[in-house]
């Protein structure tokens, strides 16, 4: 999980799904950003394979939405790095 938010392009990504809407479409992410398709697509795969994001396929598309059950979790554990 830290990997995957390593890179200031998911950060981004992250930021854009939690403003933008509940579902978020693969191409509005693409149109958003000065990426190829294929690039944003494999920094969203990231962040899926890591349950930062759940995707679901809509048509020939594929949409987005946070976890944030997900992001909660990982708040919690780096709670434990935390002095005090």
């Amino acid at each position: 999980m830290c990997k995957a938010l390593g890179d200031p392009y998911r950060i981004k990504m992250l930021e854009y799904i939690r403003q933008n809407a509940d579902w978020t479409q693969c191409t509005a992410i693409t149109e958003s950003f000065n990426l190829a398709q294929s690039t944003v697509s494999h920094h969203l795969k990231q962040l899926v394979d890591v349950d930062l994001l759940q995707s679901e396929k809509e048509g020939r598309c594929t949409k987005y939405r946070i976890n944030d059950e997900a992001f909660a979790d990982y708040v919690d554990y780096l709670k434990c790095f935390q002095k005090g």
